[in-house]
């Protein structure tokens, strides 16, 4: 956890990388198998975009700002909350649809996206 506290960009690569690993599980798996999950495709595609969309914003942080990043990581941090929002509201919102397999799935992404919100937290405050 300190690398990324001392070496703050590297956090755009954790999370970029992250975030197109979300994507590719969304579309390429959940999506086929969206009745073993219990959502409809379009709801997958959706949050397969979305979860593209912050791959490219962290990997062109990472690659392109140099300096003054604290911007841009409280920026990919809040849409990273917002994300969780989002997924924990479909959640709620489909719970007679959803099975317990996508229940599992969702809650999990949740807890290791609030994990690296919280790193990024820290990572802001300690700058």
């Amino acid at each position: 956890m300190q690398q990324f506290i001392t070496k703050p960009r590297n956090i755009f690569l954790l999370d970029g990388f992250g975030a197109l690993l979300t994507a590719v599980l969304l579309f390429f798996v959940l999506r086929n198998f969206n009745a073993f999950f219990g959502l409809s495709k379009t709801i997958l595609e959706y949050l397969s975009l979305l979860a593209l969309t912050f791959s490219i914003y962290s990997i062109l942080c990472y690659f392109l700002i140099k300096n003054n990043w604290k911007s841009f990581l409280k920026t990919i941090c809040i849409a990273n909350i917002l994300y969780c929002i989002l997924t924990f509201g479909i959640v709620v919102y489909n719970c007679k649809s959803i099975s317990i397999f996508g229940i599992a799935y969702f809650l999990g992404e949740i807890i290791i996206i609030s994990g690296l919100i919280l790193l990024e937290i820290k990572t802001i405050r300690k700058q």
